[in-house]
């Protein structure tokens, strides 16, 4: 049965109508991802956005060491976003990125059970719980990601710790890295290259594509023709080197790189809360719990 909580999730999802929501999730026994790609074929949602789904609270920080030869992101939830502010959970996020470059932990549980670089009698999980019961809320270390290289690492920071970006460039400098990372936060490039998107992404958008096409009335042959067209967008959306440069948008990322005679080896972006549903509270249903 299909609930009005689906139909406004896949509504806020995707932006398309009630109605049109309601109608693809009975189609689809109420598969939210099926649904989607039902509403995509239609022509009636551009995209799932993901990014209506950030609710968890927290911050997005990095280090890059004084040489910039090391860097790395990380990302701690918090409950609320006061706690986020809290100048005692900012320098323990400081702290984490700092041991994730120094140490080198291979992952979350590996980090969580190192000495701490601020205390060595103490583990980070130790140190962890902690600030749990001094901030009073539930803390955790999400996710990081780690460069070394012998060419430059730069980070950005946006909206004071709502999204992070680390990226490793060969051949270029400070200048242009650092507008690199801006690009990255603002464009949101999911891939570096068009090889680096799994062949599974792009077989699924094509196929969309064509639906979409043939919906239009087109015939299948002339319906393959705009697939080869349209996917040309595609690429030029999520991946980062065909991009069109935010500071100059006459410019792509690619020839940027070109004329500087830099190349970018990978990045990280890391948006605080991306995927993580957040429960919706209902205080009055709360309060009657409590009374009965």
């Amino acid at each position: 049965m299909v609930s009005a909580t689906m139909v406004k999730d896949l509504r806020e999802k995707t932006g398309a109508g009630m109605m049109d929501c309601k109608k693809v999730l009975t189609e689809t026994n109420g598969d939210m991802e099926k649904a989607i790609e039902l509403l995509r074929e239609r022509g009636i949602a551009k995209a799932a956005k993901k990014s209506d789904r950030i609710a968890a609270e927290g911050i997005v920080t990095a280090y890059v060491t004084e040489n910039a030869k090391i860097g790395s992101v990380v990302e701690i939830n918090s409950e609320t976003d006061f706690v986020g502010k809290n100048e005692e959970f900012r320098t323990f996020a400081a702290d984490i990125a700092e041991q994730i470059a120094k140490k080198v932990p291979s992952s979350i549980e590996d980090l969580l059970a190192q000495k701490s670089i601020k205390d060595d009698s103490k583990t980070v999980e130790q140190v962890l719980t902690e600030k749990i019961a001094t901030i009073g809320e539930k803390l955790t270390i999400r996710r990081f990601e780690r460069f070394e290289t012998d060419g430059l690492v730069e980070k950005y920071i946006h909206g004071d710790g709502k999204i992070g970006v680390l990226v490793e460039l060969q051949n270029g400098n400070s200048e242009l890295a650092k507008d690199i990372c801006m690009q990255i936060a603002a464009a949101k490039p999911e891939y570096l290259d068009r090889a680096s998107v799994p062949a599974q992404r792009l077989e699924k958008e094509m196929e969309i594509l064509k639906v979409q096409a043939m919906n239009e009335g087109k015939p299948a042959e002339i319906a393959e023709k705009m697939v080869q067209g349209r996917i040309g967008k595609f690429y030029a959306e999520i991946c980062l080197v065909e991009q069109d440069f935010v500071k100059d948008p006459d410019m792509k990322i690619s020839k940027l790189l070109e004329a500087k005679g830099a190349k970018i080896v990978r990045f990280a972006r890391f948006e605080k809360g991306e995927g993580i549903e957040k429960k919706e509270e209902n205080f009055a249903e709360e309060v009657m719990n409590q009374l009965k």
